[in-house]
């Protein structure tokens, strides 16, 4: 019997979804402005099904993506309505713990546009700020290369509150990061800062469990979160792009999910969850998947 950590799912792109709106390149940003009664309940479904941790919308809630908008004033405010609706629905449930999410910089999937680490960290500097004090741990997603996983770790240095670090490898290739580097590569930085915790997400779930077989050498607790893209296109690889330049799979169904994450467990993951397209549903066949294997959630 394992204690496993439930992850949510897909928190921004099921909020688009349920918005219904056109996508825009400030992806949940934009719907959350229009739409922040729909991300509460986006938050409580995912702890209705099982989940025991809330990732704040705050993926994209970064200066520079929302300077490129004309946003750039709005970073407190649309911080505060974020983690607002993730604290709010884990108090309705009465437990649980909340995540506050951040991505990378410029662009997801594109490290070569990324700022050298030490900027990183700078730019990173006023949403860690405003975010840390008021979550139960940080959750940099999304990290395609060593430098950027580098910049997330020197801006979370001095947290109030455990970091863990989430990278994305090759859909192809679940042995190199976006980047191309080895996972491997990432053994120096783990080394001289280690995060609380190291996962995997925003890849295809098939690409996992290459990746995971180095995670659990480095001797952090480990997990993953996949998405359900058929790929990352070429389409959402360019400037500004929108999330409808991406397609969801039809076959991942909550249960082929559940095979993937139970497959994950098995190789000594201790949190699993889900990313983009992976919605409540997957997460309650997969919170079943563990209870039944005689495992605990926590």
């Amino acid at each position: 019997m394992t204690e496993i950590t439930l992850l949510d799912g897909s928190i921004g792109q099921e909020l688009v979804k349920r918005s219904g709106d056109r996508a825009t390149p400030l992806w949940s940003t934009q719907a959350m402005i229009d739409h922040p009664s729909i991300l509460r309940q986006v938050h409580d479904a995912y702890f209705a099904a099982g989940a025991t941790v809330a990732s704040t919308n705050t993926y994209a809630v970064l200066p520079d993506r929302l300077e490129r908008a004309g946003f750039a004033e709005r970073l407190a405010e649309l911080a505060k309505t974020a983690l607002n609706a993730a604290r709010g629905a884990r108090e309705a449930h009465g437990a649980g713990r909340v995540a506050g999410a951040i991505g990378p910089l410029v662009a997801s999937y594109r490290p070569d546009l990324c700022p050298p680490a030490p900027e990183a960290a700078e730019i990173y500097a006023a949403p860690v700020a405003l975010i840390a004090p008021h979550v139960d741990l940080l959750l940099f997603e999304t990290m395609s290369s060593v430098d950027q996983a580098r910049g997330a770790l020197l801006a979370a240095a001095n947290a109030p509150c455990p970091v863990w670090l989430a990278v994305t490898v090759m859909d192809e290739d679940g042995t190199r990061l976006r980047s191309g580097e080895p996972v491997g590569a990432l053994a120096p930085l783990l080394a001289e800062m280690p995060p609380a915790a190291l996962l995997v997400n925003c890849t295809r779930p098939e690409s996992v469990a290459p990746a995971l077989r180095t995670l659990r050498g480095f001797g952090l607790p480990f997990g993953a979160y996949a998405n359900g893209f058929t790929r990352i296109t070429e389409g959402f690889l360019t400037d500004a792009p929108t999330v409808d330049a991406l397609i969801a799979r039809h076959d991942l169904s909550p249960a082929a999910y559940a095979d993937h994450a139970m497959g994950w467990i098995a190789q000594g993951a201790t949190i699993v969850g889900g990313c983009c397209e992976v919605g409540p549903a997957h997460i309650a066949e997969l919170a079943h998947r563990i209870r039944e294997a005689g495992h605990d959630i926590v």
